[in-house]
């Protein structure tokens, strides 16, 4: 049995105005057993925190990097935690 984490990425590039936190609820809730947010950062980053198993987290993690997403990502920068709980579903911020 996979133990629950917490991840929480800033993406950078081309991803304000182009639908990324929508297609990023999408894609958490294509992949399932996930809770957190999406949300615009005043620089222009897009945060998401997702928590859930470790596998399912990896694998919103992967689509953010290398996935086909809406505008253009030129970095993610991450970092795991244990979860904190509080989330009701994948929500847009």
């Amino acid at each position: 049995m996979s133990e629950d984490v917490r991840l929480v990425a800033w993406v950078r590039g081309r991803v304000q105005g182009v639908g990324f936190r929508w297609f990023t609820r999408a894609k958490a809730l294509e992949i399932g057993g996930l809770s957190g947010f999406a949300l615009n950062v005043a620089d222009g980053r897009v945060q998401v925190v997702a928590e859930g198993s470790r596998e399912r987290c990896d694998g919103l993690l992967d689509w953010l990097q290398d996935g086909d997403t809406p505008g253009h990502v030129d970095g993610v920068t991450e970092i795991w935690d244990t979860p904190r709980g509080g989330y009701d579903g994948f929500a847009i911020r």
